[in-house]
């Protein structure tokens, strides 16, 4: 009865797809940066976006990384986000005792999606971080949908089991990853109605180890 249950959907997937309302993006970018490393592909940016709003009204793309003030290749590349449909929120790495250096910005996401779900009806979650499940659970519970994007081998079960859809990022990687530079058809977020015309001399520039 289960089964027959399941295949007796009142809604097709595009169905649902179709009624996500307006989209809020959040995105781990730490986190997705490693899920490219293990998919051994580099991420346009553009496609990324286009593929997480999906047709949808878009409210507002958030990028959260920690950054390094002296690294020129990462300000360019953070400027070049800011000018092609993503508000980027920043925070200075902090070295650890081992040398390592990091910035945690959970905070900043869980803070972010509670104070702006009566914006939007759908919210895309693009990391695996566990210590996010309670933000999900919370915005759902005001009527959000929550969709977590992420790679399997990188995703807390607590965060899937909170959200209303998964995306494994292996399912998505052929939307979203760079072609060959020789052959890369860039084509700005202007000429698809998200942004005023930008240069394009920056369209190269990757996200920094």
């Amino acid at each position: 009865m289960l089964n027959n249950f399941e295949n007796d959907s009142i809604f097709t997937p595009e169905q649902v797809l179709e009624n996500r309302g307006r989209v809020a993006i959040f995105i781990d970018g730490s986190n997705l940066f490693y899920a490219a490393l293990q998919l051994g592909i580099e991420i346009d940016y553009t496609k990324l976006l286009c593929r997480l709003t999906g047709g949808s009204r878009l409210l507002r793309a958030f990028f959260y990384t920690g950054v390094d003030r002296t690294n020129e290749k990462q300000q360019g590349f953070l400027l070049w986000m800011r000018r092609n449909g993503y508000r980027v929120i920043a925070k200075d790495l902090v070295q650890l005792p081992d040398g390592s250096k990091k910035a945690n910005l959970d905070v900043e996401i869980a803070v972010d999606m509670m104070a702006l779900c009566d914006s939007y009806d759908t919210a895309v979650l693009v990391s695996g971080d566990g210590d996010l499940a309670y933000a999900v659970n919370s915005v759902s519970y005001r009527g959000v949908r929550v969709e977590v994007v992420s790679l399997r081998s990188m995703t807390s079960d607590s965060l899937i089991n909170v959200s209303d859809r998964y995306i494994d990022l292996e399912a998505i990687k052929e939307d979203i990853q760079k072609t060959p530079r020789q052959s890369y058809p860039y084509r700005p977020l202007s000429s698809m109605g998200f942004l005023d015309d930008h240069r394009d001399n920056n369209r190269h520039l990757e996200v920094p180890e």
